[in-house]
């Protein structure tokens, strides 16, 4: 059965990041090389917190995120990562992005002061409350050595997410409306994605390969495409590739998400003052409890199963 197959099917009282928690936990002790009664006797104050700049430390967190993380990848524009270490042993991370939309939650300033909580997972023997004093590390530090003060987070209801993490750090909650109510299967891999998939960079260069385009390196920076340097002719087939595959793919119906938020100045006046200035534009809502898996998945059809399952397997294999 593939993973999304059993997500539709899953029926358990907590999130299904816990339920990975729970499955990973004797091969992560084995890998670890360490006992049972050690880990249990682990407190954050055992973790180190730090940012992770270098090229191998962040090849080692994309395998964690991926073998620890329920959505098992990394999403668009990362811009900061931090790891949880204890010893040398990577025991969580955490990854900020650029938003897939900027807000107005704090007013035309918005884009200069907002990260997106994109990513975040710990490994299962660490103690439970290292996810809450890691990720409350993660924004100070924000908050401290970048321009950014407000931190917006998401959890989905597909995976039974509550939001339990942001709920316990105190974040705003701010209702349950965000995010598009149909995904797409992706054609190339069987996971499913938003329609944003689509138009990314990698997308636009299976098209061109697919059309006998030979790429150009002026034709992407970073994060974004540019039409600019892309000849006409070449530009219009692109983007005809780009709706065709979106028209042909299939669609998923799921429930919109939970958003939280949360804001951080680098002193207790800064965050009285922005704080103060975010409840003043915003209504803030009573944290939801109920973990209600209310959503109803269209026939995604076998060669997307098949495909998603091989995916899947595939990089479970690389830690096995």
């Amino acid at each position: 059965m593939s993973k999304f197959a059993e997500l539709r099917r899953y029926d358990k009282q907590h999130c299904w990041q816990y339920e990975i928690r729970l499955r990973n936990s004797e091969l992560d002790l084995q890998m670890s090389g360490f006992t049972r009664d050690y880990v249990e006797a682990l407190t954050v104050k055992d973790f180190v917190f730090r940012p992770i700049t270098d090229e191998i430390g962040r090849r080692e967190a994309t395998e964690f995120i991926k073998r620890h993380e329920w959505l098992g990848n990394l999403s668009q524009y990362t811009t900061h990562w931090f790891g949880a270490y204890h010893d040398t042993v990577l025991a969580g991370v955490i990854l900020m992005n650029l938003p897939n939309s900027f807000s107005k939650l704090m007013g035309e300033d918005t884009p200069q002061l907002e990260r997106l909580i994109s990513r975040g997972a710990c490994i299962s023997w660490s103690p439970k409350n290292l996810a809450s004093a890691f990720l409350m590390w993660c924004v100070k530090w924000m908050a401290s050595n970048t321009q950014f003060k407000l931190f917006t987070a998401y959890s989905d209801p597909m995976a039974r997410e509550l939001g339990t993490i942001y709920q316990a750090c105190n974040f705003y909650y701010l209702g349950q409306n965000s995010g598009a109510s149909e995904r797409f299967i992706n054609p190339y891999t069987g996971k499913v994605v938003s329609d944003r998939y689509f138009r990314q960079r990698s997308a636009y260069r299976r098209y061109a390969k697919e059309l006998d385009i030979v790429w150009q390196p002026n034709w992407c920076d970073d994060t974004s495409m540019r039409w600019e340097n892309i000849p006409d002719d070449v530009a219009t087939a692109l983007k005809r590739a780009s709706k065709e595959k979106q028209a042909g793919a299939q669609r998923v119906q799921v429930p919109s998400k939970h958003k939280y938020a949360i804001v951080m100045g680098k002193d207790n006046r800064e965050t009285k003052m922005l704080r103060r200035l975010f409840e003043e534009r915003n209504k803030v809502l009573p944290y939801p409890k109920d973990r209600v898996q209310e959503f109803e998945v269209s026939d995604l059809g076998l060669i997307a199963e098949d495909t998603e399952e091989r995916n899947f397997e595939s990089q479970m294999r690389f830690f096995v």
